[in-house]
């Protein structure tokens, strides 16, 4: 039953009664069973099972084995827990359905005036009483009768009322849970962000400790190779230190024949000369330092190092080709969105 808040005056106690006593859903006032919700606001039953339904597709009745479900509240958006009973489960308030059977019957014993009803502009002493479903306003019997609307489909007004607002509950309803989903899925996605970026630290640290661990085993392989130079280099440069204190000596013997041989050409005489102890000695010798010496030499680039020469543009273009492994679960996961999307 429609009742009409103009009879009452603008702000009158009865008017604020009545604005306290409309469902947040139909935007009607309270149908009974009228159910209090945890949070303390109030929705008619039906209007309260409508959004229990439309949050919670797969809960089918009381008799049903599924555990229970959850919607928010249209007022305050708090959560709202129901067990396997469903709205069935919470506790009617007596209190408000009894200030509404109050309400009603002191809104009944006060008789409906005339400006209390929308009028008809064309005929002035007519109600607006039907709706002319052709043209989709409400209009007066006399405009179907004589007026403008005689040529339209009509229907009765209370009958259009009703099945716009039972249209209108089926969309909050509808938005109510849509909001709820919507709530739903932004919790994911904030959570999917949260997960991302831990998931994200934690390959990047994994991917530091294998380039660190790289960088290591190159490292090692460096120090063994620089050792390996090293110890090459002692065995050539020991060799030639060897080497070079030979010619000295050879090179130290030679200048003191060179000497003996000088004061030797001094002499003047031959007898004198023939009978020199020292250069009878000294003269074989001299004779065989002449012809050169016989000490070891060393080959034609022998100071070269090109056998140790290290190539690693191999690995130069096996370190710029690094990349990560493709993860076949990760397209799979992909591609299930992109069919989800589709959908």
């Amino acid at each position: 039953m429609d009742f009409q808040a103009g009879i009452l005056q603008d702000g009158s106690p009865m008017e604020s009664l009545e604005k306290q006593l409309i469902c947040p859903i139909c935007l009607e006032m309270f149908s009974k069973p009228v159910v209090i919700l945890p949070c303390q606001h109030n929705l008619c039953r039906k209007c309260a099972n409508d959004v229990f339904q439309a949050a919670n597709p797969y809960w089918q009745s009381r008799g049903s084995m599924i555990s229970g479900g959850r919607f928010r509240c249209p007022s305050c958006r708090h959560e709202v827990l129901l067990d396997r009973h469903g709205v069935y489960g919470l506790q009617r308030n007596l209190l408000v359905e009894n200030i509404i059977d109050i309400y009603k019957q002191e809104c009944s014993s006060r008789p409906l005036k005339k400006g209390d009803h929308p009028m008809c502009k064309e005929h002035e002493d007519e109600r607006i009483n039907i709706y002319c479903v052709t043209c989709e306003v409400p209009t007066c019997s006399m405009c179907k009768v004589f007026g403008a609307h005689k040529d339209c489909e009509v229907a009765p007004l209370q009958t259009i009322f009703q099945g716009q607002k039972t249209e209108l509950n089926n969309c909050i309803s509808m938005l109510v849970a849509g909001n709820d989903r919507i709530q739903t899925i932004i919790s994911q996605l904030e959570d999917s962000c949260r997960s991302t970026e831990e998931n994200s630290e934690a390959a990047k640290r994994e991917l530091c400790a294998r380039f660190d661990a790289l960088a290591a085993v190159l490292e090692e392989k460096k120090s063994e190779l620089l050792e390996r130079i090293t110890h090459e280099q002692g065995d050539k440069t020991s060799f030639v230190q060897g080497l070079i204190c030979r010619y000295k000596e050879q090179l130290e013997k030679s200048s003191r024949l060179v000497e003996t041989a000088i004061q030797a050409m001094e002499e003047t005489g031959g007898a004198a000369f023939l009978m020199g102890g020292d250069m009878a000695v000294s003269l074989p010798r001299i004779v065989e330092a002449s012809k050169g010496g016989r000490l070891e030499k060393i080959e034609h680039g022998y100071e070269n190092m090109d056998a140790f020469s290290v190539s690693l543009e191999h690995l130069a273009e096996a370190v710029r080709a690094l990349d990560f492994d493709p993860a076949e679960e990760d397209e799979e996961y992909f591609d299930g969105e992109e069919e989800e999307a589709e959908e």
